[in-house]
């Protein structure tokens, strides 16, 4: 369900979020934000700063493109400053090949040492085999206790295992490149990813995918972190449970689930991000980020997933008891929006565990092995990107390793050819 209409404020983030990224190019962020690539370059036309900020962290200005000239007309030859930034560019991608090659060349160094040393036995036979041609293979193998042979049979099989060992490393390259893309994916993931759109012929098994990782060091990013955010507040209405833990839906914009969680920031302050998460899907259909937990910050969050759903009435939205989802004002805007409000126990994390996956989740895979974004505006451009990214792109094992657009979108599919 990609959306057609954006406000001022999104299609600003994602121009600055371009030009803030080191290294990003448009067809890439236009990717994770689930946009044309043509609509991102018109925003960044009419937003930019002229800016860009290269793969090593430096910024320098674009020139603004020509509309169009006349024949004849304008400089022919490179000012000084257009000169310095193609030179730049030019010394970007130059650096970006070189760490291709380095990687290419780390991969085919660590698979020529698995091959030839992982193991005493297969380090015996390549003894025998390095030295036959100075002495008998007969000798040789009384040497090393082998039966000749096992010897023989493995070198029958030497063209087999080569074959393999540069098909795993043609595999390592590609899975290298996706986790390059997202280190947070592991080999179910990436083994989504490489079987989305092939063939059956084409299709890799996951433990295959899972022993290439093992053997190349390819991990996926895991953090184990358990922080309280919600401190329970005395409910001023009687709210029911409703779910009672079962986070499923029959389709989507039935039930909802919706938390804070606090982003922390170097010196000690904190910004917040409220969520509304759609249970059928995963799909973040509404979040806010404020400095602030007043009741204003979950209704936003609310507000903006009733304009991205063109509407939540009939719906359920569950939370725990934050003072917040627990003011009249809150409920207010429930009964005016058509949603009916449930509510687990108080103090249990469990009764809206996936609201609080959810916020786990995104900590970990972008602030990763840090604690605390560098800044606010650090902190708002890298989730505003991963939350968006979140539904347009990233795979997640609830939607069978798609992401919740696509999951939507083959909802309404079989309902289409149902009719």
């Amino acid at each position: 369900m990609s959306r057609k209409n954006y406000s001022e404020e999104f299609r600003r983030q994602a121009v600055e979020l371009y030009e803030s990224t080191p290294g990003a190019t448009i067809r890439g962020i236009a990717a994770d934000l689930g946009v044309v690539r043509g609509t991102l370059t018109g925003w960044i036309d009419q937003y930019g700063t002229g800016t860009k900020t290269h793969v090593d962290g430096t910024r320098v200005h674009t020139p603004a493109r020509p509309h169009n000239p006349s024949p004849g007309t304008g400089s022919e030859s490179e000012t000084v400053e257009q000169k310095l930034a193609r030179l730049e560019a030019e010394n970007a991608a130059l650096r970006a090949e070189a760490t291709k090659l380095t990687t290419e060349r780390e991969i085919l160094r660590k698979a020529a040492k698995y091959f030839a040393g992982g193991d005493e036995l297969v380090t015996r036979f390549q003894f025998v085999a390095d030295h036959s041609d100075t002495y008998q293979v007969k000798r040789l193998c009384e040497l090393v206790e082998l039966e000749r042979s096992s010897y023989y049979a493995w070198k029958s099989a030497e063209p087999d295992r080569t074959a393999r060992a540069a098909a795993d490393a043609q595999l390592a390259e590609r899975i290298r490149a996706i986790h390059t893309e997202d280190n947070t994916y592991g080999a179910p993931r990436i083994t989504a990813e490489l079987n989305d759109g092939v063939t059956v012929n084409e299709r890799v098994n996951h433990k295959r995918v899972a022993r290439v990782m093992r053997q190349n060091s390819i991990v996926g990013y895991r953090r184990r972190r358990r922080v309280t955010t919600t401190v329970p507040e005395p409910a001023d209405q009687k709210v029911p449970d409703l779910l009672e833990r079962d986070f499923t839906a029959p389709a989507p914009n039935c039930i909802y689930v919706g938390d804070i969680t606090y982003l922390p920031i170097e010196g000690g302050a904190n910004l917040h991000l409220a969520t509304v998460i759609d249970c059928y899907s995963r799909k973040l259909a509404g979040w806010a980020i404020a400095d602030h937990m007043r009741t204003d910050l979950v209704a936003d969050a609310l507000l903006a997933a009733h304009g991205d759903r063109n509407g939540l009435s009939g719906s359920i939205f569950h939370s725990d008891h934050g003072a917040q989802y627990t003011s009249k004002d809150f409920a207010s805007l429930c009964a005016d929006l058509g949603v009916t409000q449930s509510m687990g126990k108080v103090g249990t994390s469990a009764d809206n565990s996936l609201a609080e996956s959810f916020n786990a989740a995104l900590k970990r895979e972008v602030l990763q092995n840090a604690n605390v974004w560098s800044d606010e505006a650090t902190c708002r451009r890298q989730v505003f990107r991963w939350v968006t990214r979140y539904n347009t792109r990233r795979r997640h094992s609830w939607c069978g390793h798609r992401s919740p657009n696509t999951y939507e979108t083959l909802y309404i599919a079989t309902l289409a050819s149902a009719v």
